[in-house]
């Protein structure tokens, strides 16, 4: 299907008629549960919905109540210790959110004694808070009249109304956003967001959609026109690359080097073993690890014990395989870079998923 241009002039809003029948298929069929669901906590709104902007809603469920166990209040976040909120953000992937996380509940604490503001504009202005979010925080704890756009709203929106504009361009994103406005139940904005994203998550699904079930079927265009799986129409295609990342499990007498991560890429602030970066997969003989291990370590006498398979992670621009050569040195391995730490200091501490799948399978580390 070839991309239209569209204005909001040439698109029917027909705001009573799609607002009524999406209200009444809440009251009546919409019976998808979640803990925060209802919820009028603003710090637990934020908390549910930077842990959703990671991962699905039954992975990140119990992400959400570990949170809330570990840390009921914002004060109780914001003076935690930086390694345990990491250490309990593990898995979800991108940390700086978590980072984020961590500096909001700081300003929110000193800035506003602990309590969440109460207004839009300062909501959107705390760190790691952009429009959707301020939008659901606003709308769910405050029953401010601001529509929520995430991938649910704009699957829904372009498929009933046959909106072909890019979601992800300048216009698509304004687009989006001033249909949403318009379309928003103002009496009451918290019960309309939630329906509105509950509908596009167990009904307009992006794939295999329930449309033979739908009640809003009649008037969507994008079902009458046979072509409900071409919207929502993006412009960008996501361009990933391979990364290759050998890590060294160097052990001297029952302890396990480790660095944390910088600034600058990936996993900042987790830790990992050490590591050299490969242009592809290198072959790991022992003529390899051996060559490999006397430019890392300097002279270094060591023992291989183990490799790995091949493991894998998923991110969003890149696609990193890890492999993992455990060895024992025979000498202390004296550097600033990389401290020793014993098996029990090892579970406390956070790890980007690659190597926290390597410890849980092979090490036996239970990092729960």
């Amino acid at each position: 299907m070839k991309p239209m241009s569209t204005t909001p002039k040439q698109i029917p809003i027909e705001q009573k008629h799609f607002t009524k029948l999406l209200i009444k298929w809440n009251n009546s069929q919409n019976h998808r549960e979640m803990p925060w669901k209802g919820e009028k906590d603003p710090y637990k709104i934020w908390l549910s919905e930077i842990i959703l902007q990671q991962t699905r809603v039954e992975q990140g469920w119990a992400y959400y109540l570990k949170f809330v166990e570990n840390f009921p209040v914002i004060e109780a976040l914001a003076t935690a210790k930086e390694t345990k909120v990491f250490k309990l953000w593990e898995g979800l992937g991108y940390y700086s959110r978590c980072k984020n996380l961590i500096a909001t509940a700081k300003i929110i604490q000193k800035d506003y004694q602990g309590k969440f503001p109460a207004d839009y504009h300062s909501i959107i202005n705390l760190k790691g808070i952009g429009p959707y979010t301020a939008a659901a925080i606003a709308s769910f704890a405050f029953n401010l009249p601001f529509a929520v756009v995430d991938g649910n709203v704009f699957r829904v929106l372009s498929r009933y109304f046959g909106i072909s504009t890019y979601i992800d361009s300048s216009e698509g994103k304004k687009y989006f956003n001033e249909l949403a406005q318009a379309l928003l139940l103002k009496s009451d904005p918290a019960r309309y967001n939630q329906a509105l994203m509950d509908f596009g998550a167990t009904i307009c699904k992006p794939q295999q959609p329930s449309c033979t079930i739908c009640p809003l079927k009649k008037h969507c265009i994008a079902f009458k026109q046979n072509a409900v799986t071409d919207y929502p129409q993006k412009l960008k295609k996501i361009q990933k690359k391979n990364r290759h990342f050998i890590y060294w499990v160097a052990e001297y007498q029952g302890k396990t080097y480790l660095s944390k991560r910088e600034k600058g890429d990936i996993w900042e602030n987790l830790y990992e073993f050490i590591l050299t970066e490969q242009e592809n997969n290198l072959e790991l003989n022992e003529k390899n690890i051996q060559k490999l291990g006397n430019q890392i370590f300097s002279g270094h006498e060591f023992k291989t014990m183990h490799v790995s398979k091949i493991y894998k992670q998923l991110l969003s621009h890149q696609t990193i395989y890890g492999r993992f050569i455990c060895i024992q040195l025979k000498a202390e391995l004296k550097t600033p870079s990389y401290k020793g730490y014993s098996l029990e200091k090892l579970r406390s501490l956070p790890f980007p998923k690659i190597i926290s799948n390597y410890l849980k399978e092979k090490m036996s580390i239970n990092l729960a």
